[in-house]
């Protein structure tokens, strides 16, 4: 593995860890619960990606230096917690970088393993947003990707572009700026000014499912039957 990309792997582990401690703290974990989310935050996606490549061992089982980041972003976030006041949103600022740097890890790991450019770009996909997905549940939140705001959406195009400048005369720095800043640009954005994809329609009486007095069930039927 290139210096340049270990790097930028660890960097992901870090991050990642940090926004899996910061979850675990809005919980009230002790130590201990800390330390395990922030573990299965900032490793869970790359061990999905592994598993499914078949490239064993796990990348933190052959070098334990990912788990060594892990537990150390993990104890520095709960200690400086407890004795600084932290910006408020700097989960979802952590979140967004871990994504985009595991989005580039993902598909450069792919293609070193010799998977086509779409399989490339699944596991960029999965390595940026397993970890997250899986913190989330853990702590009985809603995950990101399932939000309305592009999340998963984000790393997909981090992916392609990282994918089309591997497989080109650019140098991998190009490749790794290119999906680092699209990936962290658009999930940055959709933090901001709340970017979402189109969703599903809902009909009226569902849009005031809340307040019972401005539809009667019936209305309901009506419109299910006007939609068939």
């Amino acid at each position: 593995m290139q210096p340049v990309v270990l790097l930028l792997d660890l960097a992901g582990v870090a991050v990642f860890a940090i926004s899996g401690a910061l979850a675990a703290g809005r919980k009230r974990m002790d130590l201990f619960g800390v330390v395990v989310l922030a573990c299965v935050t900032a490793l869970g996606g790359g061990t999905a990606r592994d598993l499914t490549l078949g490239a064993y061992p796990v990348f933190w089982v052959a070098d334990p230096r990912y788990v060594f980041v892990a537990v150390a972003g993990a104890i520095v976030t709960f200690v400086a917690v407890r004795r600084w006041r932290l910006p408020q949103g700097l989960l979802l600022l952590a979140d967004a970088f871990g994504l985009a740097l595991f989005t580039v890890i993902g598909a450069e790991r792919a293609l070193a393993h010799g998977a086509s450019g779409p399989v490339a770009v699944i596991m960029a996909v999965v390595t940026g947003v397993v970890g997250g997905m899986l913190r989330d549940v853990l702590v009985r939140e809603i995950p990101f990707i399932c939000r309305s705001e592009l999340y998963a959406t984000a790393s997909l195009c981090g992916a392609v572009v990282f994918v089309a400048f591997a497989q080109g005369p650019p140098p991998l720095g190009l490749a790794v700026a290119a999906s680092f800043v699209v990936t962290l640009g658009l999930r940055l954005a959709a933090i901001r000014w709340g970017l979402s994809l189109p969703s599903w329609p809902q009909r009226r009486c569902e849009r005031e499912a809340l307040d019972p007095r401005h539809l009667r069930p019936a209305d309901c039927r009506k419109e299910t039957v006007r939609d068939e």
